[in-house]
């Protein structure tokens, strides 16, 4: 038996050996690879094979080679989703629900499909707040996607794939993977009509750090604990699940470069200072919004009145009225307009320089100002600016200008 295992354990090693390196090598390429040889060494001595210890073992892999995965979301969503998947089926219910018994087919291939999605759908929970921390948005029906994706992809697609490569040796594989093809086109057809679904994705602005550390803190004691005393982890995740749900968005956010700000709160959609082709900097605002609506230029609003060189809108907040004005361009203005404008606003943005005689009532964020401190997110009613420099100002890798 044990020789029957070694062989094996250095088949499968060869295996993940060459699959690792044609995958170059990334984060959950690396995960997989050491978790498949635990679970051979742990199945070779007679041991649980799917345990958090393996788990454990991987993650100290990895974070010895590339420290630096740790606050990457491939590493965190990786890992989580490994987590959820033994975390799940360590409970002794679970385990009870799919130890082998005598029954019929379709009993047992129901049990296979439920579990298959309780399994896909604890994965989503797990990975949601990560992928919303990250990425701003995070689908909703992937568990329901995944139990017809799976089954096509393992019992279909794979088989074909491997079909068609034995027989390309004979120069034959045409037909084959022809049905690959088809099969692939399935696949997608599961992922649009899922993806089209009335409130398939969740869209969120950004979400602090102390609301994503709190759900990590009740995600882990949820997985680690044992018993009824890792019911307490779902404490946290409640609460930062609620944190999440009502994140505030930013009345107004502005770039770097001061040539890109957003409205939103104030209209159906967000509104930018300049229509754009969806580049970067327009995707990061709507993903700071938390929509995906397209935006509307300022100028089209009605609320707004511009001119060649400014943009003069008033914002309604709890208590006041906020009184904005925008550059549209570097244009040079008479200091002396330029400073009586300034002052009969509370907020000035612009792309240029502004001289010392502009002074508004509460901000002047002009290319000083936004070179030094990074991007803006104003809190109207709060009176709260979050600058990048206040988040990364102690990062080796941030130099704001002084």
């Amino acid at each position: 038996m044990l020789s029957i295992s070694i062989r094996l354990y250095n088949q499968t090693f060869r295996a993940h050996n060459s699959y690792h390196t044609l995958t170059g090598a990334q984060v959950p390429t690396v995960r997989s690879c050491i978790g498949a040889l635990l679970v051979l060494i742990a199945l070779a001595l007679g041991r649980e094979p799917l345990s958090l210890r393996m788990v454990a073992v991987a993650a100290c892999a990895v974070l010895a080679l590339w420290p630096e995965a740790l606050i990457g979301p491939s590493f965190q969503m990786s890992f989580a989703a490994v987590i959820a998947i033994v975390s799940l089926h360590n409970v002794q219910r679970i385990r009870q629900f799919l130890a082998p018994r005598e029954e019929g087919c379709l009993r047992r291939f129901g049990r296979r499909a439920t579990i298959l999605f309780l399994t896909g759908l604890v994965i989503e929970l797990a990975l949601m707040p990560i992928v919303l921390f990250h990425f701003h948005r995070a689908g909703l029906y992937g568990a329901a996607a995944n139990l017809f994706a799976i089954p096509l992809v393992t019992f279909v697609t794979m088989p074909l794939v491997a079909l068609a490569l034995f027989l390309d040796l004979a120069g034959v594989g045409a037909p084959v993977w022809w049905l690959v093809g088809q099969s692939l086109n399935l696949l997608l057809g599961i992922a649009h009509f899922f993806a089209e679904q009335p409130g398939s994705v969740k869209l969120a602005p950004r979400i602090g750090m102390g609301t994503m550390l709190l759900y990590l803190g009740g995600a882990l004691w949820l997985a680690l604990w044992q018993g009824r005393a890792r019911l307490w982890g779902l404490a946290p995740l409640v609460l930062s699940a609620g944190l999440i749900v009502i994140a505030p968005v930013p009345d107004l956010l502005v770039t770097r470069d001061g040539r890109d700000i957003g409205i939103a709160n104030q209209a159906d959609r967000l509104l930018v200072l300049r229509q754009g082709k969806g580049g970067y900097a327009q995707q990061n605002l709507l993903e700071l919004a938390g929509t995906d609506q397209a935006p509307l230029e300022l100028a089209e609003w009605p609320r707004s009145h511009c001119s060649r060189e400014f943009c003069r809108f008033s914002l309604d907040g709890l208590e006041r009225n906020w009184e904005v004005l925008v550059a549209r361009n570097r244009d040079q203005v008479a200091e002396r307009a330029l400073a009586a404008a300034c002052a009969r606003v509370d907020i000035v943005i612009a792309a240029r320089y502004l001289p010392r005689s502009c002074r508004p009532r509460w901000l002047k964020a002009d290319r000083g100002f936004l070179a030094r401190e990074g991007g803006l997110a104003i809190h109207l009613d709060e009176s709260r600016v979050d600058t990048v420099a206040a988040d990364q100002g102690e990062h080796g890798w941030w130099r704001g200008r002084d």
